[in-house]
């Protein structure tokens, strides 16, 4: 039962999701940041304060902004380093190698095409082959 949950989490589109999840979280907080502190001041003050709560045009709120991108790095990183590449290490665990597979064509000697690896002879050229 234990090894059907840990397969079902180390499948890459649920861990995929999760992380989605989480940076979409954290970049919808840098998006808020950005039209809240920086873009609703700059229009508050083109047409005159419509119904903005009292904005200043001296006091654009770079700061906030700031602080969200610097979250926003935060969490991606965080994300990263403790889920992504823990996760990619364990899944590279688990992993069988895959077989290696004997080719399909060999080149003919003679005319240099491409011809299955079990022809006696070129179906170019005619020449027989080893």
């Amino acid at each position: 039962m234990l090894k059907g949950f840990r397969d079902f989490i180390l499948r890459g589109n649920v861990l995929d999701m999760a992380v989605g999840i989480i940076i979409g979280g954290a970049f919808g907080t840098v998006v808020t940041s950005l039209v809240k502190d920086i873009f609703t001041p700059f229009i508050g003050n083109l047409v005159g304060k419509p119904d903005f709560s009292a904005i200043q045009f001296n006091h654009v709120m770079l700061g906030n902004f700031l602080n969200a991108v610097i979250a926003f790095l935060l969490v991606a990183a965080t994300v990263y380093f403790f889920i992504v590449a823990p996760a990619n290490a364990l899944m590279a665990r688990f992993k069988k190698p895959v077989p290696d597979v004997p080719p399909a064509t060999k080149a003919c000697p003679e005319c240099l095409s491409d011809i299955p690896a079990a022809a006696k002879r070129c179906s170019h050229c005619t020449q027989p082959v080893a």
